[in-house]
């Protein structure tokens, strides 16, 4: 039988979690996440992604196959079932003081982990910045050259298996505070200025025409986005709801800084 095959009748069986082989098989395949040789979600053509709905379930069986163990770092001291990541200067990456990364989450030679935590079964491609007191949740896919800033929410998507988890594509900034979480997508190169929060359900709207365009939970490549808010009429009379505004796009000519300037500016908003 295939890794597959074995997970599967795993999941189906937790009678089999007892055996040498299923243990070894859920250890190695855990392996593989941690280095990168295999991800959760896997990007496709014209924008699609597949979940490897399988490698999800192998990190939940993980769990149930490790014991709780003591771990210490120095003068800190853990209590898990899941241990820490190990060998950053041999991986290329950079880890400041307090960064956390789990084993079973993958980083790319030239991340830089400022004080943050990465999950297993995450994915955080090449020279991506995890900046101060970020969180990047189980199986969230994050691109490359992206900047998660300070205190930003990358949700984990881990059950049911099947869900997609959160993506951020090559090149995004997601400003400060920003919570991106339920399998939201953001396209890349797309700015979310300081605070936007984007749930799988939440409504995107694309401002910028005579017209508004709504999505859902999905942010197009390139576009600028702030918080907003929306009217909805409840049992009780109309409130306003959070939602996100796509106000403008960002220029390839400009930097991303530049691009939400010039976006906010040109709206006359401030954020």
């Amino acid at each position: 039988m295939n890794q597959i095959e074995i997970i599967d009748q795993c999941w189906s069986d937790r009678e089999r979690l007892k055996d040498s082989q299923s243990i070894q098989t859920i250890q190695q395949v855990i392996a593989d996440l941690d280095s990168g040789h295999i991800r959760i979600a896997e990007p496709g053509e014209e924008g699609q992604w597949t979940v490897n709905e399988w490698l999800k379930k192998a990190v939940l069986l993980y769990f149930l196959t490790q014991s709780m163990e003591t771990h210490e770092v120095g003068i800190f001291e853990f209590h898990d079932k899941i241990p820490l990541k190990k060998d950053y200067k041999r991986r290329g990456v950079r880890v400041v003081p307090s960064a956390i990364a789990r084993y079973g989450s993958y980083l790319a030679p030239g991340v830089i982990l400022m004080p943050s935590y990465v999950n297993i079964g995450a994915y955080v491609d090449e020279r991506t910045m995890v900046d101060t007191w970020a969180t990047v949740g189980s199986c969230a896919q994050i691109g490359k050259d992206v900047h998660l800033s300070g205190g930003v929410g990358i949700g984990g998507v881990l059950e049911p298996p099947q869900a997609s988890p959160v993506i951020i594509e090559d090149g995004a900034f997601i400003g400060s505070r920003c919570i991106v979480v339920e399998g939201a997508h953001i396209g890349k190169r797309a700015v979310l200025g300081a605070g936007v929060t984007i749930t799988g359900s939440s409504k995107v709207i694309d401002v910028t025409g005579s017209e508004p365009v709504e999505y859902r939970g999905f942010v197009p490549a390139n576009s600028v986005v702030i918080p907003g808010s929306i009217a909805k009429e409840f049992n009780a009379g109309t409130y306003q709801v959070p939602c996100a505004l796509i106000i403008g796009q960002r220029k390839e000519s400009t930097d991303l800084k530049t691009s939400l300037n010039e976006a906010l500016r040109e709206n006359n908003v401030t954020v």
